[in-house]
């Protein structure tokens, strides 16, 4: 089970916001070791440092990068709690506690702090002339990577900033879950799953605590199952709250003698849904801050065109897939694991419908969806058209109900992707 293993560390390594700053501190504590040993085996005296310029010059770093991380943790948390009320807060998770240059810049000024506190506490008896040098290249470089911050930190709190990356982290999902795209050659074994026993000869049901299936290492339950001549169905769907008691698998053929423990421990789960293998939860983001957006105490229209802009994109990325990957299975299509994943109105479902409730009375919000499945059924194979149709005469009812004058039906009926601006 070395895919749920890697998933569960890559999950800590990137929830973890200590683990920099942690990091930062041991490797500040070898450094300072390291530099005392060149400075007493070799007696650098290039820089000229005296004994009480270079404690105060020390102590006045120290005491600059501590207010550097005290600022720097305000500011994370200002951005934590306007993107939660603005957006969604979907957004901590899958983006601010994962993004690398606030890490950085934390590991850098731990690392700062904690070199120039060490090599202060060694400047009793004599100067250390290349640790102190080290400890002011290493404030400079933290003060341009703090100012670096700042605008990094203003653009990254935009809207159109955080969705995007919402959008990109979706599409590689997409592409993961869904290896197949409608003009390539499919693996058979990765298909609907068509043979379905009568009853299942076992079933596991879910221990320990309630939670959401956030990932399971499907290759190793197919193998598994395979090996024994049997099938194992999970129940519940990746991204799924699943409750204690609740069926988890069904069991059947040889795989009724399966370790329970081992099956558990293919499965990873949660207290909120990740992006990792459900792309859904990509889809979801994206309509809730379109949702909030919407809402009276926001009423910003502009951000929930910009969702849709993406949501619109990733849809047509769905749309050219395979979707019925819901086993995989041996040659003989019996043996293997066979498990759920969302079909293509299930996906046109989610993207369209709350935000066509919530923004009905908005031009640009109904124009701009009227857009999207206009250029979907174009650019999409007809077995995709239904759910689109069904989409476009909600949509028609729903305008005729937000916009009793002719004359607002006629201009909230017209497909626009700007919202209101350029006809296409």
């Amino acid at each position: 089970m070395r895919c749920i293993r890697r998933y569960r560390l890559s999950s800590f390594r990137q929830s973890a916001i200590w683990l920099v700053p942690v990091i930062a501190m041991v490797l500040a504590l070898v450094v300072n070791v390291i530099l005392r040993e060149i400075d007493q085996a070799t007696g650098w005296a290039w820089f000229g440092f005296g004994p009480n310029g270079s404690r105060a010059l020390l102590a006045m770093l120290a005491a600059s990068m501590l207010s550097f991380l005290v600022f720097l943790f305000s500011a994370l948390m200002i951005a934590v709690q306007i993107a939660s009320a603005q957006l969604t807060p979907r957004v901590i998770a899958t983006t601010f506690l994962q993004d690398r240059p606030v890490r950085l810049a934390i590991g850098l000024i731990v690392f700062t702090y904690t070199l120039s506190i060490a090599v202060l506490g060694r400047s009793e008896e004599a100067v250390l002339q290349l640790s102190t040098a080290v400890c002011v290249l290493s404030s400079l470089v933290t003060i341009a990577m703090f100012l670096y911050m700042i605008d990094y930190s203003l653009k990254a709190m935009r809207p159109v900033s955080v969705i995007e990356r919402v959008a990109r982290s979706g599409g590689k999902v997409v592409h993961d879950v869904y290896p197949d795209a409608l003009d390539a050659k499919r693996d058979v074994r990765r298909s609907v799953w068509t043979t379905r026993p009568p009853a299942p000869d076992r079933t596991l049901v879910h221990e320990d605590t309630s939670a959401a299936l956030l990932a399971a290492d499907f290759r190793w339950l197919s193998d598994t199952a395979q090996a024994v001549q049997g099938l194992i169905e999970l129940v519940p769907r990746v991204g799924t709250f699943i409750a204690v008691d609740e069926p988890l698998f069904h069991l059947y053929g040889g795989a009724v003698d399966l370790d329970p423990g081992s099956l558990r421990n293919a499965l990873a789960f949660g207290r909120e849904r990740t992006l990792e293998q459900d792309p859904m939860f990509a889809f979801r983001i994206l309509v809730d801050i379109a949702a909030k957006a919407l809402s009276p105490a926001i009423n910003d229209p502009t951000t929930a065109v910009l969702a849709i802009d993406q949501i619109h994109r990733l849809l047509r990325t769905v749309g050219k897939r395979h979707l019925d990957t819901e086993a995989m299975l041996d040659e003989s299509g019996r043996f293997g694991v066979a498990f759920r994943t969302p079909d293509w109105e299930d996906y046109v479902t989610l993207s369209v419908s709350e935000i066509r409730q919530y923004g009905a009375t908005s031009v640009q919000v109904v124009r701009r969806s009227r857009a999207m499945l206009e250029n979907l059924k174009a650019s999409l194979p007809p077995d995709r058209w239904s759910p689109l149709d069904v989409q476009l005469q909600v949509l028609d009812r729903a305008v005729t109900r937000a916009f009793p004058d002719p004359e607002d039906q006629a201009i909230a009926g017209v497909a626009d992707f700007e919202g209101v601006g350029q006809v296409e």
